[in-house]
Formats: structure tokens, sequence, C-alpha cells
């Protein structure tokens, strides 16, 4: 992609998701995802009814007379974007290929967060950690994760979840809330990964699918290529077993995922290619709220 077309991409997803966090989920996000929870604000002077457990005793001490301490919701929060930038993201039969829509998705919840005042950052992974992006404010910020998130090129071509968990670990100290946008195409077990950094932070898993890769059409004998792992085999897809046998793998992969997520307590959506993922999302933060 040059970067004319990249820059005109970018701002076609700027005023669409835009749009979208200002006028659609501007509500649903500030409530589904709260602040880190009470700040120190100021003080004044004790009234009758205020809880004995928030008396400043050093004001009150120099005063002579009792002062409270008040506290207001510490509203801000830093956002943290785990995208999965490997190879099996390309794919898409539908409206459009996977990474695309998880760019529309990032860039819907990157302009909800500065909305509402929060920093947000990104970790690009596929079976390592391909760039990280501290969490900024600002629209300028936005406007370049998404001409990273559009114009990326990762190094490497397979997925491992479980590597990117533990560095958003080591990466950012505080608590936040982290998105995990991916297929969930990953061989390996993310589940252990998964339970420690939600105990740490506000886990999300976001996964994107085409609805295509859920069964075979049974067109012949057709190439299908692994883009992962770059291999090829012919596959005779008028086989009513072949086809079976495909199914299976797939509904496997969905299950140990969702369980995965539910014994980790990760709150989660699935989102076809051909969705409308708005109303997946509205779902999922009013589910949250």
């Amino acid at each position: 992609m040059d970067t004319t077309d990249l820059l005109k991409k970018v701002r076609r997803i700027e005023i669409k998701t835009r749009r979208l966090s200002r006028n659609i989920f501007a509500g649903e996000y500030h409530s589904a995802f709260k602040g880190r929870g009470m700040a120190f604000s100021e003080v004044r002077e004790y009234s009758y009814g205020d809880d004995v457990r928030d008396i400043d005793w050093n004001v009150t001490a120099r005063y002579n007379k009792p002062f409270v301490k008040v506290f207001e919701e510490e509203r801000e929060l830093t956002v943290m974007l785990l995208i999965d930038v490997s190879e099996s993201l390309s794919f898409g039969t539908s409206t459009m290929i996977k990474r695309n829509m998880v760019a529309e998705i990032a860039a819907t919840l990157a302009f909800s967060a500065i909305q509402n005042n929060d920093k947000i950052g990104v970790i690009f992974f596929s079976d390592k950690i391909e760039k990280f992006v501290p969490p900024k404010k600002g629209r300028k910020h936005i406007l370049y994760i998404i001409r990273e998130i559009l114009g990326f090129e990762p190094e490497n071509r397979q997925t491992d979840i479980s590597m990117a968990l533990r560095y958003l670990n080591n990466a950012i100290k505080k608590h936040c809330t982290a998105f995990v946008l991916s297929d969930f195409i990953d061989t390996g077990d993310y589940k252990q990964a998964l339970k420690i950094a939600n105990k740490k932070h506000d886990l999300v898993a976001i996964q994107v699918y085409d609805r295509f890769s859920t069964e075979l059409q049974p067109l012949g004998l057709m190439k299908i290529y692994d883009p992962e792992t770059g291999t090829e085999q012919w596959v005779d897809t008028s086989s009513k077993r072949v086809r079976e046998v495909y199914r299976k793998w797939w509904i496997n992969q969905q299950n140990e995922m969702n369980l995965a997520l539910k014994q980790s307590s990760v709150d989660s959506v699935s989102v076809s290619t051909d969705d409308d993922y708005v109303k997946s999302l509205l779902i999922l933060f009013q589910k949250r709220g």
C-alpha cells in the first residue's frame, strides 16, 4: 500500500470511527470501563455524618478542629490494544479481510478512549512482539496508531498470545484496560496467561473471524494455504468426511477458546467480517456497564 492510499484509508477510518465513538459509544464506553477508583481531591471541615475514617489527622491537628479528606472518581484510564498481526489476519472472503476489521474496531476503541481523556497504547504481536507503542493521548497519536495498524508489515507469521500477555504485564506496571484483538488461531495454550493478565489488568477479548473459515464449501479439489506456516496442500472439499473433519477442528478450536476465556473471567465477543461490529461492541459494553 503506497503512502497516498494509506492516508486515504486512514482518513476514511477516522471519519467513520470518530462518528461511531462520539455518537454511539460515548456513554457505554464510559460506564463499561470505569476509572482506577477514588483519588484524593481536597480537605474540608468535618460535618455531622461524615465517615470518621476519612478524617485527615494532620490537618485536624494543625487547625485544632476536624477536617476530612474528599475523594473523587479517578476517571483516567490507560487503554492498551494488543493487536494480532500474524499472517492469518490477512484472510477474508466477504466484505473485508480480518486485518481491516481489526483496524476499524481498534480505531473505534481508540477514539472512544481519547474522548474520555484516556491514554492509549498498542502492542503489535505475532509469535514475537513486533512493535510497542507506549500509551499517550491525543488525535495525532490515534492517527499514528491507525496508520501503523493499516500499514504494518510483521516480520513473523505465526501467533503467540501467551507471549503478548506476558509482555503486557511487564511493560505496563499499573492497572490498565487491555483489548486483545485476534482471530485466536493459536496452537499454544494461553489460558494461564489470560488468568494472570486479567488479575493484574482488566482484559477484554475481541475475536475477528471469517465465516468461510468455519467450514469448507463443497467446491471440489482445492489448494489450501496455511498463511502462518506457509504450507500448501490439496484437499478434496467435495468429500463429506474431509468437510466434517475441518468442521470439527473449527468447533473444537472455538470451544477451547471460549473455555479459556470463561475460566479466566475475561469478557469477550466474536465478530465475523460480514457482521456489524458496532452491534457486537455495544452488546459487550452494555454487558459490562
